[in-house]
């Protein structure tokens, strides 16, 4: 009875194997294809003022601008990325809300800024993905900061609630490295605050980051810093 058994068995097996081995080619692109798409990069055009659709007259800089504005809460910051996983592309966003700092005005210009990212804090929709760009990527306990600091001062454009683009020049600290980088701004003013959007790209070599490449999952070498930082008078 035993040996007429053995056949049901290997059958078993060998359509467990064939499952496995469909899991394995098609399951990547079912997630990548059940996922909804990326959040959108992050925009001043998100806030209330400018998606209503509402403008208002530009406002010349006068002294009361003049000093220490620094980042207010619901400031966001994270990278975007894309990466391929068994044949599958997916767009990855990783952010933060653990976003500091300070810029400074005199006059029509940005003399000083200085904004600070907690690393460690940034999260995706993957908790595994998570904890390898934090310990093995970014290696978040010796460099826990990610750092953008203003190169040269720039000149600020009249403000209004539509936003006036500014290109700024820089240095970006990551993972312990430093390089100059151009930052792709838009700025505009609702009320007393200012909130300012950007991207700047970035090649991960370039800050002796080795993109991931794990097999079945491998990540692009470039992508893109992107932030959406509030700022009030101090």
């Amino acid at each position: 009875m035993a040996g007429k058994k053995r056949p049901w068995i290997l059958v078993t097996v060998a359509a467990v194997a064939v499952l496995a081995a469909l899991a394995a080619i098609f399951g990547p692109q079912l997630y990548a294809r059940s996922q909804g798409p990326a959040p959108a990069p992050l925009s001043v055009a998100g806030s209330s003022s400018t998606a209503s659709g509402a403008t208002s007259s530009p406002a010349a800089s006068d002294s009361s601008d003049d000093g220490t504005w620094n980042v207010a809460s619901a400031s966001q910051a994270g990278y975007r990325i894309k990466e391929v996983l068994n044949g599958a592309d997916v767009t990855v966003v990783g952010r933060t809300e653990r976003v500091t700092g300070s810029a400074t005005v005199s006059g029509t210009q940005l003399t000083a800024a200085k904004i600070d990212v907690e690393v460690a804090s940034i999260a995706t929709d993957s908790g595994n993905r998570d904890n390898y760009f934090r310990g093995n990527v970014m290696k978040a306990d010796t460099f826990p900061t990610a750092t953008f600091t203003l190169g040269s001062p720039v000149s600020i454009p009249a403000l209004s609630s539509a936003p006036a683009a500014v290109e700024v020049k820089g240095t970006l600290e990551l993972a312990g490295q430093k390089r100059d980088v151009t930052a792709k701004l838009q700025v505009v003013r609702d009320g007393a605050q200012v909130s300012v959007s950007g991207t700047i790209d970035l090649v991960l070599a370039d800050f002796g980051i080795t993109a991931p490449d794990l097999g079945f999952v491998k990540v692009e070498n470039t992508g893109s810093v992107e932030f959406l930082v509030h700022l009030d008078k101090a």
